[in-house]
């Protein structure tokens, strides 16, 4: 028997058809995303490739989904990133360890994934401007230095060390192997260091040895002056000759290759007490009395301090029947220090002039010790104008590739900022350092010497244009810097 027709069996059927379709479509919307979501990339961490199948969306994803715990200064490239991540994209991941790169004869520590010394160098010849020379010191990385650094890929190497120079033909060996096929030995505090001069790879190993020197000093004497008054006035007389004292100091000193590269003071002793030199000097002589007038009737003796000077017709001395007083000697405007050795008892002595006592021999200059180089471990590092620009030179071509016209517009950018300046602050914003970030302390992700060392501030600085409001470069930075001046492109008031 025929089911019959009724309004409730049409709306059970349109609900199932309704529900039909939807699944149709979520399915359909599955296997869609599933086709394309879906990704085959291929994964480089430090040289070792594989293939991963990922559904992730964007690189710091796929990282993440895969265990890879990228550090602040590693390196990390992909096909496409801005584009977020492809099927069959390449992402790229080195790790960075630290090194020491010398520049303008200062240590200071450099991030790296640089897998050879001349590698390291070259960075830095990428954006080469100006003649300061850049070494490597492979002599602080154990690891590297014993494994993995190679010093040359390309070529032989020189290596000079005990004042001899030889050639090293494999250059493609680590640093420690090169030294052993010479029979070198590098000591605790020897340096070894690689640096690229006339075309040539050089590896040198410096001596490092410590010492003491002793330094006598000379204390000059000092001079004092009394008053004698069974001299005649402005007569002298050496009562006490002076004599030269000593000081010996003791200096911990640090030879390079057999020269004396800095010193610390360690201790100082008085061997010899300096005697004052005494001199002898007579009293002041009278005074010369002053002219008398026409007005002014009375005698020298009337000129008492105590009278009325304008009152001449007046004798001074009414209240005392003798004869004039003499006038009341003065006493010298310096009182004269005690003698070491007895004289006759001091006199009143006649206003005068007071003499001038003889000048003291001026001090002989102690010798300052050499100054110390900054050490490698510190994290204070205030370079100067052209050394900033030299370690970004290397840091924007290693990190981002940014050489060419890339660097020259960072340099235009940072000139406008701060001048290059590690310490250049601005007291209306509260701007700081070489970048000018806003505010300063932003930079501390890069290290919480941000205040001292213009290598943090380089490093957070080139961090901040590659990822900030999407300008990804130096070139596209300077002209968004140029297009806020005002007025446009006159080079003033610009900001990125």
């Amino acid at each position: 028997m025929a089911r019959r027709w009724t309004p409730r069996r049409f709306v059970t059927l349109r609900r199932v058809r309704v529900a039909v379709c939807v699944g149709v479509v979520l399915l359909a919307s599955i296997v869609f995303f599933a086709i394309t979501a879906r990704k085959t990339v291929a994964l480089t961490v430090n040289g070792a490739t594989k293939t991963v199948t990922t559904y992730s969306a964007s690189v710091p994803r796929f990282l993440e989904s895969q265990g890879v715990k990228a550090k602040t200064h590693d390196f990390i490239d992909s096909t496409d990133e801005k584009a977020g991540l492809k099927n069959h994209d390449v992402v790229t991941v080195r790790s960075a360890y630290q090194t020491t790169i010398n520049i303008e004869g200062q240590e200071v520590p450099f991030w790296t994934y640089a897998t050879s010394a001349d590698q390291l160098l070259g960075f830095f010849k990428a954006n080469e401007r100006n003649a300061t020379k850049v070494s490597v010191d492979v002599g602080n990385v154990y690891n590297q230095l014993t494994g993995g650094f190679v010093i040359n890929k390309a070529g032989p190497v020189t290596v000079i060390a005990d004042g001899k120079t030889s050639i090293a033909p494999n250059g493609k060996l680590t640093a420690a192997s090169i030294l052993d096929s010479k029979n070198i030995t590098v000591g605790k505090d020897d340096r070894v260091s690689v640096s690229v001069e006339n075309g040539q790879t050089i590896l040198r190993v410096q001596r490092v040895t410590h010492g003491q020197e002793t330094k006598d000093v000379s204390l000059p004497f000092a001079t004092r002056t009394v008053v004698d008054s069974s001299l005649q006035p402005g007569q002298t007389e050496i009562r006490q000759a002076g004599q030269n004292g000593n000081k010996r100091q003791i200096y911990d000193v640090t030879y390079v290759d057999g020269q004396a590269e800095s010193s610390t003071l360690e201790s100082e002793t008085v061997t010899q007490v300096a005697l004052d030199q005494v001199v002898a000097v007579g009293p002041a002589a009278p005074a010369a009395p002053a002219p008398s007038t026409g007005n002014d009737s009375g005698t020298a003796a009337d000129k008492d301090n105590g009278s009325n000077n304008n009152d001449s017709g007046k004798d001074n001395n009414s209240n005392n029947n003798s004869t004039p007083s003499t006038p009341a000697p003065s006493t010298p405007s310096q009182q004269p220090s005690q003698p070491s050795t007895p004289s006759a008892p001091a006199q009143p002595s006649q206003p005068s002039k007071p003499s001038t006592p003889t000048p003291a021999p001026a001090p002989a200059p102690t010798p300052a010790p050499a100054p110390t180089p900054p050490s490698s471990s510190s994290s204070t590092w205030h370079a100067s104008s052209s050394a900033a620009q030299t370690y970004a030179a290397g840091a924007a071509a290693q990190r981002y590739g940014w050489t060419g016209q890339q660097f020259q517009d960072l340099v235009s950018l940072w000139n406008h900022e701060s001048g290059w300046r590690w310490n250049a602050g601005n007291p209306t914003s509260g701007a700081y350092g070489i970048p000018q970030s806003l505010p300063g302390n932003k930079m501390a992700l890069y290290g919480s010497d941000w205040r001292d060392n213009a290598a943090t501030q380089i490093d957070w600085g080139l961090n901040y244009i590659k990822t900030t409001y999407g300008y990804g470069d130096p070139s596209t930075t300077w002209q968004k810097w140029l297009s806020r001046c005002k007025p446009p492109y006159s080079g003033v008031g610009g900001w990125y």
